[in-house]
């Protein structure tokens, strides 16, 4: 029988079952077992370890010196299995740390509006929420769940849609005062296109009349690393953007910014998921919960 094949910490269990009711009888009935398994356990135990644990000359088990030695570090080994288990298993519970990473926008607009229904439904999670627009590693950054559009670009992560957002061209009222509202795309051109500092899918801005498609770069004399900063920068009136419908929903309902060419927006959607390690293996309660909790509660 190789190492392998045989249950050691199992073995372990019996022989101090054994030792600590004082009898095979008694262990046997603790166990499960015959009293002649127990028997035959330990002789196959001796015989493995080349050395005798116990006396049998007495009613009473007899421990010998090396039974004795056995028997502590046997006690101390089940000891650390237990423990080990029981951390392992507190895993079924929603406790612990979560770390979430996504963007500035979908953190801002969604996710902390969230943020207080989460903690009351789960008080013993405690949330870590990064905000980048770029892609990372989920596994350099510790990353339990990020949230990101588009997409997967990795087979050894996995991912669940959160929902879709319309895109949209937008500018403050302002920045239209001093500039003029564009009418056609050629207008759209010679304005100010804020743009993203990192690549993205969709580089371009798509616009489409009746049948005819057409893209109009942004422009490279204004970029930002996310989202957020580029409303800013529209809410300022620094110049137009093209931004997810949820990010600006509140400002064009106040008027701080004002839909442009909305008439030629082809209706394209970006979609949002919720990506963590994994395909399949199981989770920990808490990032269960989380990801269930973000498919009810996500709204874009």
């Amino acid at each position: 029988m190789s190492r392998q094949d045989i249950n050691r910490s199992g073995e372990m269990e019996v022989f101090v079952r054994a030792v600590e009711l004082g009898g095979f009888t008694a262990a046997a009935k603790a166990c499960g077992m015959t009293p002649s398994a127990v028997s035959k356990l330990v002789a196959r135990l001796e015989k493995r370890l080349g050395a005798r644990l116990i006396n049998r000359s007495t009613r009473r088990l007899q421990l010998t010196p090396e039974g004795c030695g056995f028997y502590e570090r046997s006690v101390t080994i089940l000891a650390d299995i237990g423990e080990a288990e029981r951390h392992a298993s507190a895993g079924e519970q929603v406790v612990g740390h979560i770390r979430i990473n996504t963007s500035g926008s979908f953190g801002n607009h969604v996710l902390a509006p969230l943020v207080p229904a989460f903690m009351a439904l789960y008080p013993d999670v405690s949330l870590e929420v990064f905000h980048t627009d770029r892609i990372v590693d989920l596994m350099e950054e510790r990353a339990d769940v990020a949230i990101r559009a588009g997409p997967l670009k990795s087979s050894s992560l996995t991912a669940r849609k959160l929902g879709a957002t319309r895109k949209m061209i937008v500018a403050s009222p302002d920045y239209l005062r001093r500039h003029g509202v564009p009418r056609s795309p050629a207008e759209l051109e010679r304005h100010c296109r804020i743009g993203f500092s990192y690549s993205r899918a969709i580089e371009d801005w798509p616009l489409q009349s009746g049948s005819q498609m057409m893209t109009l770069p942004a422009t490279r004399n204004l970029l930002v690393g996310d989202g957020e900063a580029m409303r800013h920068l529209a809410l300022a009136g620094a110049g137009i953007a093209r931004l997810a419908a949820f990010t600006v929903k509140a400002d064009l309902d106040a008027g701080r910014l004002l839909p442009v060419l909305e008439e030629l927006n082809p209706g394209d959607v970006e979609e949002f998921y919720a990506v963590y390690i994994g395909q399949g293996g199981p989770l920990p309660a808490r990032v269960r919960a989380l990801l269930e909790f973000l498919r009810e509660n996500v709204r874009l």
